[in-house]
C-alpha cells in the first residue's frame, strides 16, 4: 500500500508519498510528472513516521535552512535514472551544476565515450522526490535556468532559498541546449 500525505508550504501545496516507511514521491500540485510513480494509495495517513520526518525536513528547509539530513527515501528507476538521480542526492545545499556536468560525472563512472545532457534533463525532470532530491539544482549551459517540473518560478525561489545568486542566472528562449 502507498499513502500520501499534504504538506503546505509557502510555495504551494506539496503532496508527499510513502511505501510505509521511506518517502516514495513529492510534488508541488499541478508540476509536471506529478504523481507518476504511484498506484494504488490511501490519502491522509498522517501518523506515519515517514511523514513526520519529511515534514520536519521541509520546515526547516523553507526557513531557509540547510536541513542536513535526509528522511528515509526509496527510489525506484533504470539504472540510468538511479545513476542521475544519485548525483542529484549529492550536490551540496546552495551550489548548482549543470546537465553536461552530470554528464560528465556519468561518463566517467561508467567508462563511456559520451552522454547526452538532454537524456541527463529526461531523467532529471523525471525525479519523484523533488527537492529533497534537489533538481532544482540543475542548471543549463551558460546557467540557464532551464526546465523544472514544478516550473521556472518555483525553481527561482528554492534556489533564492538557498542562497543561490539567480540574478546571474538566464532564462532562456525556446530551442536553448541543456
Amino acid at each position: 500500500m502507498q499513502y500520501i500525505h499534504e504538506y503546505h508550504s509557502p510555495l504551494g501545496v506539496i503532496t508527499l508519498a510513502s511505501d510505509g516507511d521511506s518517502l516514495i514521491g513529492l510534488w508541488f500540485h499541478g508540476q509536471k510528472y506529478f504523481a507518476e510513480t504511484l498506484q494504488c494509495f490511501k490519502q491522509g495517513n498522517t501518523s506515519l513516521p515517514i511523514f513526520h520526518s519529511a515534514q520536519a525536513w521541509l520546515d526547516c528547509y523553507f526557513r531557509g535552512e540547510n536541513p542536513g539530513f535526509m528522511p528515509p527515501i526509496s527510489l525506484k528507476g533504470s539504472k540510468f535514472r538511479m545513476d542521475v538521480w544519485k548525483i542529484l542526492s549529492e550536490i551540496p545545499y546552495g551550489e548548482v551544476i549543470t546537465y553536461g556536468d552530470i554528464a560528465r560525472q556519468l561518463v566517467a563512472q561508467n567508462n563511456l565515450s559520451k552522454m547526452s545532457a538532454q537524456a541527463v534533463g529526461g531523467a532529471v525532470g523525471h525525479n519523484p522526490i523533488s527537492i529533497i532530491v534537489p533538481c532544482h539544482r540543475v542548471v543549463g549551459t551558460n546557467s540557464s535556468l532551464t526546465g523544472y517540473a514544478g516550473g521556472i518560478e518555483k525553481k527561482i525561489k528554492l534556489l533564492n532559498l538557498e542562497g543561490v545568486d539567480t540574478s546571474k542566472l538566464t532564462i532562456p528562449t525556446k530551442g536553448t541546449a541543456l
